[in-house]
């Protein structure tokens, strides 16, 4: 056998797993019984073992006590983490066998697998335990199994542990046998069907909370000890999002409880494991006193995605991983659903067009992928979990939905968990399942999801005629790629727009099989049209002649005339027409001119999304002079919104992240208003110890202060240390990044290289924010060049590195600097998609400045606030 893929005749069917970890030695032993089938005659038995000691494998047919076990021969393919099974005996077909393979292996050093993770109490102890993290493909590194997501099967879980020690898993505990003195096996109730990577259990000293659902789930949060105090947020969300998804699904959630357990070390934001979600504990744990609104806001939306997948996912699972976004793209897109209705105050609408622009921004590299796209080997699985599986494929259903209606879509989503429960489908299937009268969706969506990237439409208007077009070479894109236009995309675009005579929004579907063009006459003349109304549709609009002029102008005069998602959307559009050539940046950046009115947080973060990387990478080309003049400018900008902004926690959601982020801004950028204020704060919270309760919104900002002298930075540091505070720590891990003295940044990275201080996890968060630090990239740099050693010290978790690397817009170092450091990780990440999209985004930084530099200058010269 010879593909990466699993023969299909052999089907699992139920899973006996037992499974003794020794949180002392590291180590682990289990038996896997597997109940198979066979649809045609083999003797080979093919599935998936990764980094396992197998002892003993043996096969038994059919039923009952008296079974006679044959030994199976075990062969082992390491390149395709597979193992074969070679029976004496051809399996027959439709008869009942059971496979028994006795094994051992290492707890997993990595985030992967079945693998060890640590905390420190408030003593200073350092307690170990043992988490799973599956999901693409790692329950292989945990027990022989047919690691494969169409291939669902029921199971039944035994941990062997130590009395001191707490086991959970997917389902209920029924009972605990002692089997020797000090060696207890906790029996776990049979699963649902349900595939490989969806299997979870943990080993550990945690401690729960619980609450029951109306409908009679049982909902626990599990934390370590000293944090369990921090649970009751997470706890009473996840209750009434639960109890939203029955009703909204029209499915009773199908396991009698549903844990949400928080995991010191964990790479990923949170895993949907079927009744027992993991989660960072700063994606789960709420600290009263210290927490800021954006981590409340953030722990809903993450536990609210992580309970849409107990539906979409876990019931309905996508056929193989090129439709991962039928997972992915659906709970993301519930997270807005669902928290708009049981959580009002947070008022998600103002956040999902910031996740649209994110996906925009990767969708429009050549390196990009089609929501739907051929993987096959688990390096090409694990890259798609990205923002284009997740953003884009959340933002082309809430296009879809906005065409269709809202009650024509969810009913077209409840059939189609209805009728797939328990299956995997393919893309093919939700687009069938939702039937809309005179509209072929399937048609439609196919051109939305086989294909990567999304329209220009080009937008002429002549008094009242209107015309509109998008043609094969005008995808947006970055133009430093000559090979674009051999790509012939064309699109199926429901296009809606407003006009100054008219609020009402008009809709058209604009689709062809050649050159898309398009006319309207309207009733009269109109001073402005905008396209795209709310931003609910995959796709950016250009406005030729003074169509750029007039919404400026509007903008300028009365920007509340349209919404602040429209505004936002023209900002967004705006830059991107620049970096294809479509937009001088002089019209881009006077239409941010309008900003110094602007109140509302989506307009003014896209504002700053834009305006930010423009001087950050004028920092790293030591433009000084203009430098410093954009800073000042910017700042001046934002003045009259900077300076009422009050230094407390009142407010919305939104008013809160807003102030949040604008007194922050104002510190860094040195405003002296917001620095002394900062400074009595800071001065303040020393004098008591750090004890003192500061506001949660303006703490990021006093720390960023208080970290720019000598003292104050070591002081910081030192809390650092002793927080037990999630959020507390990821305010000061900023902060002490931001010193302007290298000193103190070598400090920092002397201290992350040392495995017995941190969390390694952490390692690259602090990381990523030192690199945005103009004075820390040439030491993280060199540091990084050490390849060896960071490998080692992050072993498998290869994808927290590159991570650090593909979210950063602002990286600007030479790309054959780049190049040459990547191509010498060989079959360690050199090819890798991610590598290939920071390549590729820093020649555009590179291309973007080299064209637009001289014309900002010369607009800040002649530009006056």
């Amino acid at each position: 056998w010879n593909k990466v893929r699993l023969p299909e005749h052999v089907i699992p069917v139920h899973y006996d797993l037992m499974i003794h970890a020794n949180l002392t030695t590291l180590t682990f032993w289990g038996t896997t019984e597997i109940e198979i089938t066979a649809s045609q005659p083999t003797s080979t038995i093919i599935l998936h073992s990764h980094r396992l000691q197998i002892s003993k494998a043996t096969l038994r047919k059919g039923a009952g006590e008296r079974q006679s076990e044959d030994p199976l021969r075990v062969l082992e393919y390491t390149p395709h983490e597979q193992i074969a099974l070679l029976a004496p005996e051809p399996l027959l077909v439709g008869v009942l066998y059971t496979i028994v393979i006795e094994y051992a292996g290492n707890l997993s050093e990595s985030f992967h697998g079945f693998y060890k993770s640590t905390y420190r109490t408030k003593e200073g102890e350092v307690r170990v335990l043992a988490s799973t993290q599956f999901e693409p493909t790692a329950a292989r590194m945990a027990f022989p199994c047919f690691d494969e997501p169409a291939l669902k099967a029921s199971f039944s879980v035994k941990i062997r542990r130590e009395p001191r020690h707490l086991a959970i898993s997917n389902m209920p505990l029924v009972k605990s046998v002692t089997i020797a003195k000090g060696l207890i096996e906790d029996h776990f109730d049979v699963t649902v069907k349900m595939s490989t990577y969806l299997v979870a259990f943990i080993i550990s000293d945690f401690k729960s909370v619980s609450k029951m659902t109306k409908s009679g789930v049982k909902v626990s949060v599990y934390a370590v000890p000293d944090k369990i105090n921090q649970a009751d947020y997470a706890l009473d969300a996840a209750v009434t999002l639960l109890e939203f998804y029955e009703d909204y699904f029209s499915i009773p959630y199908p396991l009698p409880k549903q844990d949400l357990a928080a995991i010191p070390d964990f790479e990923s934001g949170a895993m949907e494991n079927w009744g027992l979600t993991t989660y960072r504990e700063s994606s789960l744990l709420f600290d009263a006193e210290k927490s800021s609104a954006s981590s409340k806001l953030g722990i809903t939306m993450i536990v609210s995605h992580e309970l849409a997948h107990q539906w979409f996912g876990n019931l309905v699972t996508m056929e193989w991983w090129n439709d991962l976004w039928l997972n992915e793209g659906f709970a993301k897109f519930m997270e807005y659903v669902s928290v708009r209705v049981t959580h009002p105050e947070l008022k998600v609408e103002d956040y999902f067009l910031g996740k649209c622009f994110n996906a925009m921004e990767v969708d429009a590299l050549n390196s990009s992928h089609p929501v739907s796209t051929p993987v096959e080997n688990p390096a090409e699985i694990r890259e798609i979990f990205d923002d284009v599986s997740y953003e884009k494929g959340s933002c082309i259903l809430n296009m879809l939905r906005d065409y269709l209606g809202a009650d024509t879509f969810k009913s077209g989503i409840v059939q189609y968990l209805q009728k797939y429960s328990y299956k995997n489908t393919k893309n093919e299937d939700l687009w069938n399942s939702i039937a809309s009268e005179g509209l072929d969706v399937k048609t439609m969506m196919n051109t939305w999801t086989l294909q990567k990237g999304f329209p220009l439409i080009t937008i002429t208007v002549r008094g009242s005629l209107i015309r509109w077009y998008f043609l094969k070479d005008t995808r947006c894109c970055n133009l430093i790629d000559p090979e674009w236009t051999i790509y012939i995309y064309l699109w199926h675009v429901p296009l809606t727009f407003i006009t100054s005579k008219s609020d009402s929004v008009h809709r058209f579907l604009l689709k062809t099989k050649t050159v898309a063009i398009d006319v309207l006459i309207l009733p009269e003349e109109v001073e402005w049209i905008k396209f795209n109304v709310g931003m609910n549709g995959y796709y950016i609009v250009h406005y030729e002649d003074d169509g750029w002029d007039s919404l400026t102008g509007l903008l300028k005069r009365r920007h509340t005339t349209i919404s602040s998602n429209d505004r936002a959307s023209l900002i967004n559009s705006a830059f991107q027409l620049v970096s294809i050539g479509k937009l001088p940046i002089e019209k881009a950046l006077d239409l941010t001119l309008y900003l110094k009115h602007e109140t509302e947080i989506m307009p003014v973060f896209q504002g700053l999304n834009e305006l930010i990387p423009m001087y950050k990478l004028m920092e790293k080309r030591d433009m000084n002079e203009v430098e410093t003049q954009f800073k000042k400018r910017f700042v001046m900008l934002l003045r009259d919104l900077i300076d009422k902004q009050t230094w407390t926690d009142e407010g919305s959601v939104s008013e809160r992240m807003l102030r949040s982020q604008l007194l922050l801004l104002a510190c860094v950028r040195k405003y002296q208003p917001c620095v002394e204020r900062a400074e009595g704060y800071f001065r303040e919270w020393k004098e008591s110890s750090g004890n003192l309760s500061l506001p949660n919104d303006v703490t990021l900002a006093v720390f960023a202060v208080g970290a720019q002298n000598t003292e104050g930075w070591e002081f910081l540091y030192s809390k650092y240390q002793s927080s037990l505070s999630s959020t507390e720590k990821n305010q000061i891990e900023f902060a002490l990044c931001t010193s302007q003295d290298k000193a103190p940044l070598s400090k920092f990275m002397d201290f992350l290289i040392n495995p017995n201080l941190l969390q390694s996890f952490f390692f690259l968060t602090i990381r990523d924010q030192l690199s945005y630090q103009h004075l820390g990239l040439p030491s993280i740099w060199n540091f990084d060049k050490c390849w060896n050693f960071v490998f080692s010290f992050l072993l498998t978790s290869l994808k927290l590195l590159l991570f650090a690397y593909c979210n950063k817009a602002n990286f600007f170092f030479s790309p054959y600097k780049v190049k040459g450091f990547f191509s010498s990780l060989k079959e360690n990440g050199s090819q890798l998609r991610c590598v290939q999209q920071t390549i590729e985004t820093i020649e555009e930084n590179i291309r973007w400045m080299d064209k637009n530099f001289d014309k900002i200058r010369v607009w800040l010269q002649n530009e006056n606030l």
